[in-house]
């Protein structure tokens, strides 16, 4: 009887720590969910998709993927990882990108504070609500003045001689700025360009200038020769919008991105080579909040 009993004793452990080896193996980690809530993005172009990271003890990790701009949106997390993260950040990467680390592309970023984070555009690229600007009608590429509405130069010669006509924050790596005049509802570049008192990046190259210079060493573009998308150049620039936009680099669109700081519909009455004053843009910051 003794022996039945010890026996009966014997199989029950084995059983017992059988079934709890078996629920051991069987555990997964449990998820948590990362709710994004974003104002004013806009879809970016076919090859390229905003990414979500965590920053967990200084390393991101990927929340995954995302083309569509309709929010909120949801993404499933490693639970431990969201309780761990102190910071989000999203970026703009390549559609097929082999890189698993973050681009240089930064947009937005923001601490976590409990469970919700902040985010904002600001912590990134500065305060784009304190941008001002001024430019000035004229033609200097072609060594004419008889079509001198028909560029534009973001310069400022008040005091008699130019100096930079931008007052904007310097952008980190990733990001460039684009000078754009919307001619008949079409938005025509003028450059990108990171300096203010310097030539943007096509003054050699642009393929509207005309060929006795380059032009003054500021931001700028003559709209003298050739055309673009059945506008014909030279033209008459009053009544057009001047734009400053904040591009990534490299660039998801031909068209502008999202962030427009300046604006300015330029009169149908303004004079050549006068300063004039850039307004506030459409867009100075993209914003939100992340929750877990």
């Amino acid at each position: 009887m003794k022996k039945i009993s010890i026996l009966a004793f014997a199989l029950g452990s084995l059983f017992f720590t059988s079934c709890t080896g078996d629920d051991d193996s069987n555990s997964q980690p449990s998820n948590g969910n990362l709710v994004l809530n974003l104002d004013g993005l806009e879809e970016l172009g076919s090859d390229y998709n905003y990414e979500g990271w965590l920053i967990v003890d200084g390393k991101p990790v990927s929340t995954g993927t995302f083309n569509k701009v309709t929010f909120p949106q949801t993404f499933s997390v490693d639970q431990s990882l969201l309780n761990a993260a102190t910071k989000f950040v999203l970026t703009i990467e390549p559609a097929n990108d082999s890189n698993p680390a973050p681009s240089d592309t930064k947009l937005l970023a923001g601490n976590f504070d409990g469970k919700k984070a902040n985010v904002s555009t600001q912590n990134l690229l500065g305060d784009l609500n304190a941008s001002s600007g001024k430019f000035i009608l004229a033609t200097p590429t072609d060594g004419k003045d008889n079509n001198e509405s028909s560029g534009v130069w973001f310069l400022d010669n008040t005091s008699g001689s130019a100096a930079a006509g931008l007052n904007l924050p310097e952008l980190p790596k990733g990001w460039k700025y684009e000078g754009w005049v919307v001619i008949d509802g079409k938005p025509v570049s003028t450059g990108t360009f990171t300096a203010v008192n310097a030539a943007d990046d096509n003054a050699a190259t642009s393929p509207y200038k005309g060929t006795v210079s380059n032009g003054p060493a500021f931001p700028g573009e003559d709209y003298v020769t050739g055309s673009f998308s059945g506008i014909d150049f030279p033209t008459d620039l009053k009544g057009k919008t001047v734009v400053i936009s904040v591009e990534p680099s490299p660039d998801n669109s031909p068209k502008p991105f999202a962030l427009k700081p300046l604006a300015k519909q330029i009169s149908d009455d303004a004079a050549v080579h006068t300063a004039i004053d850039l307004g506030k843009g459409p867009k100075t910051e993209i914003s939100g909040t992340v929750n877990r």
